[in-house]
């Protein structure tokens, strides 16, 4: 039988991204025992009531590869016939099958931009015809939708919607409408990708309460509150005009759920969950802390202050920062520096003994924050998820959550974003550079 290949975007080593050609055959016993040692039952480890000892070590670059082509090949299969994918309802959690749901935009975008993110584009790579297919989905989602209605979609009463909040279509497909822009696509027309993205953009900032939170939240709205300000910010750094005064009471709103002085986190709006509030706090202040950072960084070079000096509202001021502005951004960088430590605990990450797509959101917006405030850290971060994913991978190659957002299309899409996350990095570091 002749050997197909496939062209991926995959890491060789942390911090180097290259165009691997992957052999698409059936692994050796030995790798695949490698690959599936020690599998535990899917989601239970990463949260903790399984081992989670060694994680790293399931990360290599082998089993990476073939961890990403069987997601996708898995992926490729599941699209339904209008070019769309769905996570089924949330009082039908228990049908896995997702040819038997009807198609959703914040389960597609999740798909699209994990395809995109694999290395896709409209017009190349293996999958390029479910990318196009999935976005075009979502612009006659789009253009369907009224102008006067509060969401993008008929469809209601998703799990997706049910978990994180009754907007996050608009949040999520703007994210990926924002990232399609940036890499300049042939093969659809911009005008048109640049319109969806305008209208997903007035519905997130019409849908933001006087807080900064995001109205009709779900179980965990919290996230989608967190989502909704990192679709803002995309949207921001590929030329989209965007609210200023909305985007900074999101910002807010996020790293208020955290107390940078005693740890404390307000979870009222994460269903209970810590890991969830906290890992919207680190997103909520990851640009600003950068700007911080880079100002003192600035500063030190010319001698206006000193090797050792640290970030803080006085040496910002020095730094050249209005008095007003040099306190908020101290506060966006101690919030960071403090929350990013307490996201990736054991005991904030050890939530209930078992997994949703809600945790993977949740491992996704750290990893992503890290990127966007060009922190080193991001590197021990993959190392680690990304082996705790390779780990509870299912044998068809899709991955399925126990609890709450239980769809295997989402949940697959959300860790294969986790697995790839390195090939956004120029584009996170421009959300960051963008404030």
């Amino acid at each position: 039988m002749k050997a197909k290949w496939i062209l991926l975007v995959l890491p060789l080593a942390v911090g180097t991204w290259v165009l691997s050609d992957v052999l698409e055959k059936t692994p050796s016993p030995e790798t695949k025992r490698t690959l599936l040692a020690e599998r535990g039952c899917v989601f239970m480890t990463t949260m903790g009531s399984q081992s989670s000892t060694n994680y790293a070590k399931y990360k290599t670059n082998e089993n990476i590869l073939l961890s990403v082509r069987d997601g996708l090949s898995w992926l490729a299969a599941a699209q339904l016939p209008n070019g769309g994918y769905g996570a089924g309802s949330h009082n039908a959690q228990h049908v896995r099958d997702p040819h038997a749901v009807p198609a959703d935009p914040a389960t597609t975008a999740m798909v699209a931009q994990a395809l995109l993110r694999s290395g896709n584009t409209f017009e190349k790579g293996t999958y390029a015809l479910q990318l196009k297919r999935a976005v075009l989905f979502l612009l006659e989602t789009i253009e369907s939708s009224e102008a006067n209605e509060s969401f993008i979609t008929e469809v209601r009463g998703t799990q997706i919607q049910r978990k994180l909040g009754e907007n996050i279509d608009a949040v999520l497909t703007a994210q990926l409408l924002s990232n399609v822009l940036d890499r300049n696509l042939k093969g659809i027309d911009k005008k048109r990708i640049t319109r969806g993205l305008d209208v997903c953009i007035d519905k997130i900032e019409s849908g933001t309460d006087a807080s900064g939170k995001q109205m009709g939240a779900g179980w965990a709205g919290v996230l989608q509150s967190g989502l909704a300000t990192s679709a803002l910010e995309s949207a921001k750094a590929v030329g989209v005009q965007v609210d200023e005064a909305v985007m900074d009471r999101s910002r807010k709103y996020q790293e208020g759920n955290y107390n940078k002085d005693t740890g404390a986190v307000s979870t009222e709006d994460g269903a209970g969950i810590m890991l969830y509030a906290v890992s919207g706090s680190v997103r909520g202040s990851a640009a600003k802390a950068r700007k911080a950072k880079k100002a003192i960084e600035r500063a030190k070079r010319n001698g206006i202050l000193s090797e050792d000096a640290e970030v803080n509202a006085m040496n910002l001021k020095k730094a050249g920062f209005a008095e007003s502005d040099a306190m908020g951004y101290a506060t966006s960088y101690e919030v960071y520096e403090s929350a990013k430590q307490k996201a990736q605990e054991d005991e904030v990450m050890n939530g209930f003994g078992n997994n949703g797509g809600e945790e993977f959101l949740s491992f996704l917006q750290t990893g992503e924050s890290l990127l966007v405030n060009e922190d080193d850290q991001w590197k021990q971060w993959y190392d680690d998820m990304s082996g705790r994913i390779l780990k509870i991978q299912n044998d068809d190659g899709s991955w399925n959550g126990h609890h709450c957002i239980t769809s295997p299309v989402f949940c697959t899409a959300t860790s294969l974003l986790l697995l790839t996350v390195e090939n956004d990095i120029d584009f996170l570091k421009k959300v960051g550079a963008n404030d």
